[in-house]
């Protein structure tokens, strides 16, 4: 008797840790489930953001400039004469650039965002996507041609030299009239690399920017830097003791030197477009632009 009662005893605390480990075992599915819910409407939430982010990139025409060589790009402090808001700070960018910047936006259908970038990561950026083009007075020349695309010619201009009024070399009517002359111009552009057809000059090392350059000048450092004409007009207008010369005998370049033309990413496919809208901009209307770039720009560094 006391065995059978043993054995019921045994019998019946098996079947209730049966009935307990079914019971933990629905819960467990049923929290499983909960889970996977979750993570499945984590994921679609992700997707509908992620899909937000990539819409609001399409609506948007990212523009890459110095926004520091006048007349062609420059920064200021407010929004007058129709400049645009440069991303991530409370300045604004204006000039011929901006100008044909706002023309291309509105020809794609999207909204224009000015990136400030130094001009040796604008290339970078571009390729990194952090861009969708630049423009900021840059010639398509042959060794950028190996990185980047670039849209047909929007601006053509001829080489000057910006010297001190007043100095040794103001009425130069040649190049060569600037034998021992210390001539320096901005880093990585063809600007620099035509300075060796000067005989006998002095070549500086190349400086960063134009208002770099326009410092070094009035301070003797150097007697003159090579730039394109709008620049020069503009530092002469900025500062009344720089002057701009102009030459009968003057630097020998190619088209795809004095072309300015827009940067794009390898095969983008803007590039199309974009040459579109920038045929339909006549010659007078460019001139224009240049000519009020001119007005407008600041009237000091």
């Amino acid at each position: 008797m006391k065995k059978r009662m043993c054995i019921l005893l045994a019998m019946c605390l098996s079947m209730t840790m049966f009935f307990t480990a079914c019971g933990k075992n629905g819960e467990n599915t049923k929290t499983d489930d909960r889970l996977n819910e979750t993570e499945v409407q984590g994921e679609k939430d992700k997707g509908d953001t992620q899909t937000g982010t990539d819409q609001k990139s399409k609506d948007v025409f990212r523009v890459g400039m110095e926004a520091g060589y006048p007349p062609f790009n420059w920064t200021q402090l407010d929004n007058s004469n129709d400049a645009v808001k440069i991303e991530g700070n409370a300045e604004y960018a204006g000039g011929y650039d901006v100008e044909i910047a706002k023309k291309l936006a509105e020809g794609l259908g999207k909204e224009l965002v000015i990136v400030k970038t130094d001009w040796d990561g604008l290339v970078p950026a571009l390729n990194s996507g952090k861009i969708d083009a630049i423009l900021a007075g840059m010639s398509p020349t042959a060794e950028r041609k190996e990185v980047i695309d670039f849209s047909d010619s929007y601006y053509k201009s001829n080489l000057v030299m910006v010297v001190k009024k007043g100095g040794a070399f103001e009425n130069a009517a040649s190049i060569q009239g600037f034998k021992g002359a210390k001539i320096t111009a901005q880093l990585n552009t063809f600007h620099y690399t035509v300075i060796q057809q000067i005989e006998g000059v002095k070549k500086q090392t190349a400086m960063e920017n134009f208002p770099a350059m326009r410092v070094a000048l009035e301070a003797g450092i150097i007697d003159g830097y090579v730039s394109e004409r709008p620049e020069g007009i503009s530092a002469s207008a900025a500062n009344k003791n720089l002057v701009m010369v102009e030459f009968t005998d003057g630097f020998v370049t190619s088209d795809e030197d004095t072309a300015i033309a827009v940067g794009l990413i390898k095969g983008s496919d803007l590039t199309a477009k974009i040459n579109e809208i920038l045929a339909g901009i006549s010659e007078e209307e460019r001139t224009q632009i240049m000519d009020n770039a001119i007005i407008n720009q600041p009237s000091a560094d």
